[in-house]
């Protein structure tokens, strides 16, 4: 029997599984299924497309899983009640509605005073600004929130009954100090104006616990802690401190590994940890991929079509310049951006 582990990656337009031979790292089957668009979403979806990707990739009929793990978007708020039940539907890390409540976060403080205590500046991003929009936009709702978890905690939830999570994944929220490796619960009363159940912090070689029997697999399968996906890509990469990692997908992300925690003033470099007990100083922007695949949409084409297009004409575009802040962005922050084409002159 060859032993093997599973890799799950929820990301913000799919899910992803793939079963590798522990011994040799080879990949030895995946499976697929996408996530609805948008920049809110029923945590539901989330599990159906897990379900769905573990079956493609004929998990359930294995035998020879060791363990399991999750690597998952950050920063979404997923707000469940007394009986596990969300409240509102999640809003993801690309959701920029709570721009006013992050702008005023920053009044009120500062960036340097956000940095010392959570290692980023509040963004729309962050769990905080969308619990703090929650509570002055949907007040009843509110009110019902019982647990906090993000995307990743809550698919470990189901996989193995157990409310953890990872510090790289805790330090998006605006509530956890990574330095410290603490949850700053006074920021969640101020902000918040309550402080709900928070899941467990694990440390990189602890479990979240074992499978559940609903999964397949037989035997004692491990449930790994899980990470960011950041977090996640760094430590697969197994990056080194002075290596940069540059990741272009539904976001666009620069991030290196450090043993030091990172205080960036100017709040445009967050300082996460990473998945290994270090840490992660990470620049993201929300526009990436998605430029790509928006463009080929709004001209009827596929992407390999769209790139033959692109390689057909000049590399300066016929001085046409295309500012693509089509969701709003967080690099610079600005969360009401929209995009801008310049340079285009009658035919000639």
């Amino acid at each position: 029997m060859t032993p093997t582990v599973v890799g799950i990656d929820s990301s913000t337009q799919s899910c992803k599984v793939l079963v590798v031979d522990a011994t040799t790292g080879h990949a030895l089957a995946s499976g697929s299924a996408p996530h609805p668009d948008g920049t809110s979403v029923d945590p539901a979806h989330w599990l159906s497309a897990l379900r769905t990707a573990w079956r493609r990739a004929g998990v359930p009929e294995r035998d020879d899983v060791l363990a399991v793990s999750v690597a998952g978007q950050q920063h979404g708020m997923v707000a469940l009640d007394a009986e596990g039940a969300p409240v509102h539907d999640a809003l993801l890390w690309n959701d920029v509605r709570s721009a006013p409540q992050a702008t005023r976060m920053l009044e009120e403080h500062g960036p340097r005073w956000w940095t010392e205590r959570v290692g980023m500046s509040p963004v729309p991003s962050m769990t905080l600004s969308k619990l703090t929009w929650l509570a002055e936009n949907e007040p009843e709702a509110a009110s019902r929130v019982a647990r906090v978890m993000l995307p990743h905690d809550w698919l470990t939830l189901q996989l193995c009954g157990e409310c953890v999570t990872d510090r790289s994944d805790a330090s998006g929220t605006g509530y956890f100090d990574p330095s410290t490796h603490r949850y700053r619960p006074e920021l969640l009363e101020e902000y918040f104006g309550a402080v709900p159940e928070l899941p467990r912090v694990l440390g990189p070689g602890e479990a979240a616990g074992t499978l559940g029997e609903q999964w397949g697999c037989g035997g004692d399968v491990v449930v790994g802690p899980g990470a960011g996906d950041n977090a996640a890509a760094a430590l697969g990469l197994g990056l080194r401190e002075a290596e940069v990692a540059v990741s272009v997908g539904t976001s666009g992300t620069v991030f290196a590994c450090s043993p030091e925690p990172p205080q960036d003033p100017t709040s445009v470099t967050a300082g996460f940890a990473d998945a290994t007990g270090r840490f992660l100083p990470l620049l993201c922007t929300i526009n990436a991929a998605r430029v790509m695949t928006t463009t080929a949409d709004l001209l009827g084409v596929d992407l390999e079509e769209f790139t033959r297009l692109a390689r057909s004409g000049p590399s300066d575009a016929g001085g046409l310049t295309l500012l693509p802040y089509f969701d709003g962005e967080r690099t610079p922050n600005l969360p009401t951006a929209t995009g801008h084409l310049g340079g285009m002159t009658a035919p000639r």
